[in-house]
């Protein structure tokens, strides 16, 4: 068909026919436009979808467009909207996104000329939830239920599989009405029509089941009647799913098929897609390493003729330039990155990449949030989808301003205040910034908090920030400035146990950052974030290659087995651990909703004891002395952990010995951090505190 953009052909370098190199030096592959016949992409960096809750309620669409132009004033190619339900039936949550009436269409003008006036394009994802909406009216290919929603689907009518095709199609010729460039069809991680494509989850023996064949039809049939409704002139992406990582998923000559089927009826650009939400196999968080999942996308893009898209763990430049470079993918796919960053493409294609603001990975406050049905925003970046209401403008009046500690609080605190404008001056007592962070750096899987680190050391090399190290100032060293912000953070609690002060006992510090001192068996006190990650500091080495990773999760090639679930391979544990608490409760009960499950399954797959309830008696040369509940729950028994080395996780206390002797001072204090509120160390609500009070001063 003319002008189709399945039409264009790639050379192996990435580059379309007839086009050369313009971009920048260091990243040439990624900033080398692309033409897909009815648009031209600026550049290769496509921004993810990703749902924000700002899409779920009319009001917040100047809240949305604010946030989709920074990003595309921030010199992104393509954005992808989060998903939008074709009808409501499909809603994630109730009363959620949904692109169904000529109104929406009208309202979501705001956005779409939003991002147009920067010269990036945008799509609508187009998403129905199926058996994952968290509401009774689902529906899915099967009354089956989902594991991680609490309501049974009902089955689809045949008569409304194809209501829902043609839904689906009617959505998107709404986003076209809207000014969208086009629509992402989310056919990847367990939404409906992943649903539908799986024996797993479709044991319809009408039309629309009973063979891969007949699976297929509900995405074909999606993508040829919405090509015909919105033409030859827009974008129709496909969210393709390259690995289920669930039993019965697809394999990869059904993945293949499809992915024919759907260049044929129509699509532009397959977008990759890994895992479905109930998958046991992480596929997001900081321990997977970056581009683990790209050798899927490139043997898609061997086999296909239109461009593909990279995606999941792809954060840094360099990393998706390797991707282009050796024809892995056409583009990369960020979606957290860039709501950790807006400026993200801007500072690479200036060379500005230390200024990043690094994704790490942490899903604390992006997907963590999200899953509790709380807007998402980005640890690092507390503006993050909040572009209207934490503004950070030059300020009138330029204050001289200490800012006592240089953990996470603090360099936040330190680096905005002098962004706006402020003359400031850190102090840290230790040789070394980044206080708890710098612990988290250590800990085998979240090795990117080092980027964190480095990001505000630069920053505050950038914005003028006077440092100094191995410093504990006192009040009459801070009688020249006018306001002071305290974020001396915390220091380990040691608990009243007797024998605490054996020879054996080591605090949480200590044994992450020497851990060839730990003994080869060992009882960690406390249960909760600290407690897991100390756990892993003595089980695993840092820094796993991608292959190692796959390996241990038994993650394969969807051509080598079905859904690309291949044997696991644990290297035996390096330590014997027993994990402890008084609490009765499941372990590490408090970890992200996206992350937790993760150090669960690592700490089980090591063999570690986990006890609960305990009561300690004593720490000696045996070991450590415990009662624990007996059978009954009632009686308690005794319990020796005969270990060599005892770790102290069991909380943290403020470090306040400042806060009197300041308030001497007539000057303002401002307390951030774990200074002010050490209950569970929590960088999430320390960088927030601190950037807020930093847009306050």
């Amino acid at each position: 068909m003319p002008g189709r953009p399945s039409s264009k052909r790639l050379h192996p370098t990435g580059y379309p026919d007839g086009m050369t190199a313009t971009a920048p030096r260091d990243y040439p592959h990624l900033f080398t436009p692309l033409d897909l016949g009815p648009v031209t992409l600026r550049n290769r960096v496509v921004m993810g979808s990703m749902h924000t809750k700002l899409e779920d309620r009319g009001r917040d669409i100047d809240k949305l467009a604010a946030y989709f132009a920074e990003r595309a004033r921030g010199g992104v190619g393509l954005i992808v909207t989060g998903g939008y339900a074709p009808s409501w039936r499909g809603w994630l949550l109730p009363f959620g996104s949904s692109m169904v009436r000529s109104a929406q269409a009208r309202r979501h003008r705001t956005v779409t000329d939003a991002v147009h006036e920067h010269d990036s394009k945008i799509l609508l994802q187009l998403l129905h939830a199926g058996r994952y909406a968290y509401h009774p009216f689902a529906q899915g290919a099967s009354r089956r239920k989902s594991p991680i929603t609490p309501f049974a689907p009902a089955a689809l009518s045949s008569r409304q599989v194809e209501a829902t095709i043609n839904d689906f199609a009617r959505s998107a010729q709404l986003a076209v009405q809207a000014g969208y460039d086009g629509v992402e069809i989310m056919g990847s991680e367990g939404y409906l029509i992943n649903q539908m494509l799986s024996a797993r989850t479709n044991d319809r023996t009408d039309s629309w089941g009973g063979s891969a064949s007949a699976r297929m039809r509900f995405p074909l049939e999606i993508v040829r009647r919405t090509r015909e409704l919105v033409g030859d002139d827009v974008i129709v992406q496909y969210r393709m799913s390259m690995l289920d990582l669930v039993p019965d998923g697809q394999d990869w000559a059904e993945t293949l098929e499809l992915a024919q089927g759907l260049t044929e009826a129509g699509v532009t650009l397959f977008n990759t897609g890994i895992g479905w939400h109930e998958s046991r196999i992480p596929t997001v968080v900081t321990s997977v390493p970056r581009a683990a999942f790209s050798f899927v996308s490139a043997r898609l893009k061997a086999e296909v003729g239109i461009p593909v898209i990279a995606s999941n763990r792809i954060n840094r430049p360099e990393t998706a330039e390797q991707i282009l470079e050796a024809g892995e993918a056409d583009l990369v796919s960020m979606a957290r990155p860039l709501l950790a960053d807006p400026e993200w493409v801007r500072k690479a294609e200036e060379g500005r990449t230390q200024e990043i603001i690094p994704c790490i990975a942490c899903n604390q406050a992006c997907l963590d949030h999200t899953f509790a049905n709380q807007r998402a925003t980005c640890l690092l970046n507390p503006r993050s989808a909040h572009e209207t209401e934490l503004v950070l403008s030059p300020t009138r009046r330029a204050k001289k301003v200490a800012v006592i500690g240089a953990g996470p609080a603090g360099l936040a605190a330190a680096v905005e205040l002098a962004g706006r404008g402020h003359q400031v001056e850190l102090f840290e007592a230790s040789a070394h910034l980044g206080g708890q962070f710098r612990l988290a750096a250590q800990i085998p899987g979240k090795e990117e908090f080092s980027e964190a680190i480095a990001y505000y050391a630069h920053m505050l090399g950038v914005r003028g920030v006077a440092t100094h190290f191995s410093t504990r100032p006192g009040p009459s060293q801070l009688t020249d400035f006018d306001e002071i912000v305290l974020a001396t953070g915390v220091t380990p609690r040691r608990p009243a146990i007797p024998g605490v002060d054996h020879p054996s006992v080591m605090a949480y510090p200590e044994a992450i950052t020497h851990p060839e001192q730990v003994g080869a068996k060992v009882a960690v006190i406390g249960a909760g974030g600290i407690g897991f990650d100390v756990c892993r500091a003595l089980l695993h080495e840092p820094h796993e290659s991608a292959q190692q990773w796959r390996d241990r999760w038994g993650v394969v090639g969807p051509w080598e087995r079905r859904a690309g679930l291949g044997e696991r391979s644990q290297p035996p544990p390096a330590r014997e651990i027993h994990l402890v608490q008084r609490k009765t409760t499941s372990h590490g009960k408090g970890l992200g909703k996206t992350t937790g499950w993760v150090h669960r399954a690592e700490l089980r797959d090591a063999e570690v004891n986990m006890i609960g309830g305990a009561e300690y008696v004593r720490i000696d040369g045996e070991g450590l002395h415990l009662t624990v509940p007996g059978p009954d729950g009632q009686a308690r028994e005794p319990l020796l952990l005969a270990v060599d080395t005892v770790v102290l996780c069991a909380g943290q206390e403020s470090v306040t010995e400042l806060v009197e002797p300041l308030a001497s001072l007539d000057v303002p204090v401002h307390v951030v951090g774990g200074a002010d509120l050490a209950a569970e160390l929590d960088a999430k609500r320390a960088i927030k505190q601190a950037t807020e009070l930093a847009a306050r001063i």
